[in-house]
This record gives C-alpha cells, structure tokens and sequence, in this order.
C-alpha cells in the first residue's frame, strides 16, 4: 500500500526559512488517542450496519416478512454514507487505502496554498486600517489607562519598572562612548553658536537694573583689605621701578605718596556710590555690551576665545566627566524609592492617570495616537505579517502538520463518519418507504 509522500523534516524547513521547528507534543498525541477511539467507534458503526445488512437481507430472502426489506434497505443506506463521509475524511489528510485518487491528501498537498490563503485572509480581514480603528476605539484605551494609573498601587509598580528599566539601560551604556557622544555634542552646540550677542544682551541688562554694582562693591572691599594688609608690597613695587639714581628716601616718600593716593582712592570708590570711577565702570561695560552685539571685530575676538577655551584639554575633560556624575545622580535617585526623581515621577503618573480618567478630549487624543501608531504598523508592515503565516505554514513538515491538524479537529470529524450512518440510514428507509408505497 502506497503511502503519502513526505515533504522534508521539520527541521530542515525551520533552517531554510528561520522559524522555529513544528513540534508535535505530547497534548498532540493525546488527543490522536482520542481521534483513534471515535474512528473505532464510527468504524464499528459501519461494520454493524454492514452486518445488519446481511443479516436483514438473508431474513427477507428468506421470507421473513416485510419488515426485512425495511431494515435491508435502512442498513443498505447506511453503509453508502458511512463510506462517503469515511472517504470525504479520509482524503482531507492522506490518499484513501493509500491509492493517489485526484483531489485526496488535500491538507498535505495544498499546505503551502493554504498558509498563503490564510495570510490573505488575515491580511484583509484582520489587519485592514478600518478593522484596527473601530476594535481599539471600542477598547477605549486612554479611559482604562487612566483608570488603571489614577490607582496607587498602579503607580508605585510603574514607577518601580520605569527605574529598573532606567538603572538596567544606565548600566548597559559605555561611559566612554556616551562621554564622547556629550563632549562632541556639546563642542559641536558651542561652535554653531555665536555667543557674543547673546552675551553683550545679558551685560546690557545686567548694567540697566544694575545688578552688576554689588561685584563692583566687592571687588573695591577686596582691593581695600588687600592694600592695607599689603602696604609694604606696594611702596617696594613703586621703589623698585623708581631710576637707580633717585635717592632711596626720595623712593619710599614717592612710593608711600603713591600708596596713599591708592589707598584714598579705593577706598572713596567702596564709600561712594556716585564716585566718577563707577560711572567709567558703567560707560565701559554700555560701551562694551553694544560692542558685543555690533562690532564685528569684538565678536571674531570673543568666538575666537571661545574656540581656544573649549579647545583646551582640561575644559574637555570637564565636559566629558559630567556624564559620570550624572549617571551616578541618575542611578542613586533610581535605587532610592524616596528619591525625588521617584516621587516625582509617582506623582506625575497618579496625576496623568487621574486626568485621562476624566479628560474626554485627552483621552481622544491618546486614543488617536494608539489607533495612529497601530495603523502606521499595519499598513507598513501588512506584508511582513502575513508572510509571517504563509512561511510558518510552508516551513512545517506536511505529515507531520497533517497529524497535528488532524489530532485536534479529527475527533469531531469522525461524527460526520458516524451521522453519515445515521443519516444514510434514515434516508434510505424513508426512500425505500416511499417507493415501497407507490410501488404497492
């Protein structure tokens, strides 16, 4: 007896198109125990109808009166639909007695066909935009959503997954390529931008309220201590560049005339608010605030500082190394369930949960979003979702998916075995009954 031909093992499918192998379990085999129990019990149908037959036959040849021809006839019928439905099911997974009869073996023989087909299927009937849109509207994402956060407990688990997810991708990331990332970055911002007009703005603000007169009292505080903890240094500074034939006591009058004058003069500046000095400060900085924002020449300076500042090793190391102070900070705040970034985010999401459950316009907008984002996949990716089926379909060994199709629908297809007996035979008594009364 011929059997049906093979297509290759599982394996070999799940090579050639990377899905993983079809695998026949232990469930399977259960439940082809059970498909084997009913083929037994619709296959004893059969054979009591055919036994019934001939005994009902052999009663009426024998004159056993007319009930026999009833029951001959009932048998007969049941016999014919026993063995329809018995090939009718047969051929869906395998040539009938094993004979390569047209349009038998139809799952083993059609498989590839049928993967593509239910892939269409799917495609049109499942993944279409219409279909997308009405099923997530129904589910009213954001109201459930929101609903779900506004709840503490709720919170608290997302909070807690957010900071595992952030200490896990913090951990997983090179110092030294995110420091790169930062420093080039940040050179690349500053480079890009021309910082003179932006600083000349801020100094001009800062001399109209004003705000820079209290460094300039610190600074005239400061001078003030300084000279007179440091008198000494100051007459021997002038005494020093005084001409080698200058008397000595001419130097130190001269240098204790100058540091006096020095002195009085800071020393006015820190007590007088409307000292002359000052007002230079403020015509200087004006001055020097307009030139910022209007005087090419003191712009190219400025961007040429600013060039030669963030050039300099020391200033990239410092821009480099705020990542791993950062990153420290971040994974801190992340461990630390009373950290303010963790509280913060707890109130952040009890706050959004509370607004989608109440906020029909931002519950539309995020269930906009969600049928958007789904409708983006499905309608870029529609093809690949569907091969998905078809080459699943294709990969798995023709036997092998025959008996796994079979172990789980075969169980209810051998009560089509068993009411085609049935039926065959009601059908065939009330035929005979009919043709018996208007042949009588």
């Amino acid at each position: 007896m011929n059997r049906t031909k093979k297509n290759k093992p599982d394996s070999v499918g799940a090579r050639r198109t990377g899905l993983p192998a079809f695998a026949y379990t232990e469930a399977d085999e259960e439940k082809q125990r059970g498909v084997r129990r009913m083929k037994m019990f619709a296959t004893g149908l059969l054979v009591l109808v055919a036994v019934i037959f001939a005994l009902a036959t052999w009663a009426k040849n024998a004159g056993a009166g007319p009930w026999a021809g009833y029951v001959a006839a009932a048998a007969e019928a049941g016999m014919v639909g026993a063995l329809a439905d018995w090939f009718a099911v047969t051929a869906l997974f395998r040539h009938p007695l094993g004979i390569p009869i047209p349009h038998t073996a139809i799952i083993p023989n059609k498989k590839d066909q049928l993967g593509a087909s239910l892939g269409s299927f799917v495609g049109e009937n499942f993944l279409s935009e219409g279909v997308v849109r009405g099923r997530l509207r129904a589910l009213g994402i954001g109201e459930r959503l929101g609903a779900w956060l506004a709840e503490p407990a709720h919170a608290d688990r997302v909070t807690a997954e957010l900071s595992t997810a952030l200490r896990g991708a913090l951990t997983v990331l090179r110092d030294s390529d995110v420091q790169a990332v930062v420093g080039e970055a940040i050179t690349r911002r500053a480079d890009s931008m021309e910082i003179a007009p932006g600083v000349g703005k801020t100094l001009e603000k800062v001399v109209t309220d004003g705000a820079h007169h209290r460094a300039v009292d610190l600074i005239c505080a400061r001078a003030h201590d300084w000279l007179v903890t440091h008198a000494d240094s100051v007459m021997d500074a002038v005494e020093g560049g005084a001409p080698g034939w200058t008397p000595r006591f001419v130097d130190r009058k001269v240098g204790d005339r100058v540091y006096r004058e020095l002195l009085r003069f800071v020393t006015e500046m820190r007590d007088m608010p409307g000292h002359p000095a000052r007002g230079a400060i403020d015509r200087f900085l004006t001055d020097f605030a307009s030139d910022l924002q209007s005087d090419t020449e003191t712009r190219a300076r400025v961007e040429r500082m600013k060039s030669d500042l963030l050039a300099r090793p020391e200033v990239q190391d410092v821009i480099a190394s705020a990542w791993s102070s950062v990153r420290a900070m971040i994974i801190s705040a992340a461990d630390d369930d009373r950290s303010e970034l963790r509280l913060r985010a707890r109130a952040s999401l009890l706050s959004l949960g509370a607004r989608l459950a109440s906020d029909g316009r931002l519950q539309s907008k995020l269930d906009g979003w969600v049928e958007g984002a789904a409708v983006y996949v499905v309608n870029t990716y529609r093809a690949e979702i569907t091969s998905l089926i078809s080459d699943t379909v294709s990969s798995w060994d023709a036997e092998h998916t025959s008996r796994k199709i079979e172990a789980h629908i075969g169980r209810d297809l051998q009560f089509i075995r068993i009411n085609g007996t049935v039926v065959g035979a009601l059908a065939g008594l009330l035929i005979y009954t009919v043709a018996h009364a208007l042949g009588g």
